[in-house]
């Protein structure tokens, strides 16, 4: 199957309504693990969380694990493709100039799931910010540095 091809069909009937929330899930390229380095992940936070990178959109919760992050986003004015090329752009050039390359960082496309009830807003947030626990990274979600939620 052609990759591109692929990215095309996740966004056949993509719908970005403003003030709606959003589970976002992206993938660095080829799972690779770069978000082990402290200092490449703080990079790639800092960006994601600007307010150039969100603009009117509102970060509610995240977690950025070694391959991947997690967002929970509720959109302003811009579409979910928008706000998500932005955030990963800006956090793609601070991780490049961290570590001194210009690569990729994360794969073409993601995959977003539209929260449609307010009791979905809590669970949601308490999957992301127990990622690292499932993942085996830590014992409990308060020893792992990457992660944030509005309500903290």
């Amino acid at each position: 199957m052609n990759p591109a091809k692929g990215h095309r069909n996740l966004r056949i009937g993509r719908f970005s309504e403003a003030g709606r929330i959003y589970l976002v899930t992206t993938t660095t390229l080829n799972r690779t693990a770069v978000f082990l380095d402290f200092n490449v992940a703080r990079s790639a936070i800092k960006a994601f969380t600007s307010e150039r990178a969100l603009k009117d959109a509102t970060l509610i919760c995240w977690v950025l694990m070694p391959e991947h992050a997690h967002w929970l986003i509720q959109l302003g004015e811009d579409t979910l493709s928008k706000t998500v090329m932005r955030m990963k752009s800006l956090s793609a050039r601070a991780v490049n100039q961290q570590r001194g390359i210009s690569e990729q960082l994360w794969q073409h496309a993601f995959h977003d799931h539209a929260l449609r009830q307010e009791e979905d807003l809590k669970e949601t947030s308490r999957y992301i910010v127990a990622n690292p626990l499932r993942a085996g990274l830590v014992n409990t979600p308060g020893n792992y540095p990457f992660w944030d939620a509005i309500w903290l």
